[in-house]
């Protein structure tokens, strides 16, 4: 059986996606991490407890969080394609998987968006694209604009609420694959 895919996006840098993939880490045992970097010149997956345990990464605050497994996909988007599905086998044998990036968003196909709006709710063009994916959007106090219907609201404070309503969905999976 794959594993359940949540993909957290964002806005822009600095939205909240890390906190929030920290959240559903620390909520749900036995789930592993994605954190994606775009870089210019190579495509690399790293698993090496010593440097995913550096203090301040995110990687750390994923291993802080529960996670089970956590890796981190450095690529560039050209090579996304190639990589994310190997990382994303690395951590199959997992209950879920939470990526976080949007260009890794875009590539995992995730069976849950989370989009994080962010406190100034501004938006980089290309968060466009994951906007458009998201089952659930965290903002201040509204949906942004081009929020797609389906997509159900949770303001930004209101963890709790949010995990409830994943365990739903996530419930509703299980059922689905058995």
């Amino acid at each position: 059986m794959r594993p359940l895919i949540i993909g957290v996006g964002g806005g822009h840098s600095g939205a909240g996606k890390t906190p929030v993939a920290c959240l559903i880490l620390r909520s749900f045992a036995g789930w592993g991490a994605i954190k994606y970097t775009k870089t210019r010149l190579y495509a690399s997956i790293i698993d090496d407890p010593e440097v995913l345990s550096e203090e301040g990464k995110d990687t750390r605050k994923f291993i802080d969080a529960g996670a089970a497994k956590v890796l981190w996909v450095k690529s560039p988007y050209s090579e996304l394609g190639e990589v994310m599905p190997v990382a994303l086998g690395m951590l199959s044998h997992l209950q879920g998987i939470v990526v976080e990036g949007n260009s890794a968003i875009e590539t995992a196909t995730p069976d849950i968006v989370i989009f994080v709006c962010g406190a100034d709710e501004r938006m980089k063009n290309s968060a466009q694209t994951i906007l458009q994916m998201a089952d659930v959007v965290i903002a201040r106090s509204h949906k942004p604009p081009a929020t797609p219907q389906r997509a159900i609201l949770f303001e930004e404070n209101k963890g709790t609420e949010l995990v409830r309503y994943l365990s739903g969905l996530i419930a509703n999976y299980s059922r689905d694959i058995d």
